[in-house]
């Protein structure tokens, strides 16, 4: 098992399989052009674990900071494959992305999930997160 950064576009449509079980209302070239502009404009970075050369978790993520929390990495997205869950993918990719929030001295890793995944809320709860504040949108 391997986890590294999509740093090319190649990289970026192998992880579209993946990422499109998370963001369904994405077309491959939607994704990798999003994905590109996010990078150049915000930082967002993709990381990924591939096992038998087979990309089996997708993770998106950005550095940030805020007068609330100091600086943070905010996850925007965290699959793993849904024929290859409970198998570590998706503990190892989370474990490295808050190793690499403690490398670029972040005060907290944060994300936000949707109110109906709750498959999601327990590994994250697991994991050692907290639910911290409501997300409202209009």
């Amino acid at each position: 098992m391997e986890i590294r950064t999509a740093d090319t576009e190649e990289d970026l449509r192998r992880c579209f399989p993946v990422m499109a079980q998370l963001r369904q209302h994405l077309t491959e070239d939607e994704f990798v052009v999003r994905a590109r502009r996010q990078s150049e404009r915000y930082g967002y970075i993709v990381a990924f674990v591939e096992d038998q050369e087979q990309v089996r978790a997708v993770a998106g993520f950005r550095f940030s900071e805020c007068l609330f929390s100091g600086r943070f990495l905010y996850v925007d997205d965290l699959v793993t494959d849904g024929a290859h869950r409970s198998e570590g993918y998706g503990d190892s990719l989370f474990d490295w992305i808050v190793e690499r929030a403690r490398d670029e001295g972040c005060a907290e890793v944060e994300l936000e999930s949707g109110v109906q995944r709750h498959d999601a809320h327990r590994f994250y709860l697991r994991k050692r997160m907290r639910v911290s504040s409501y997300h409202f949108a209009l």
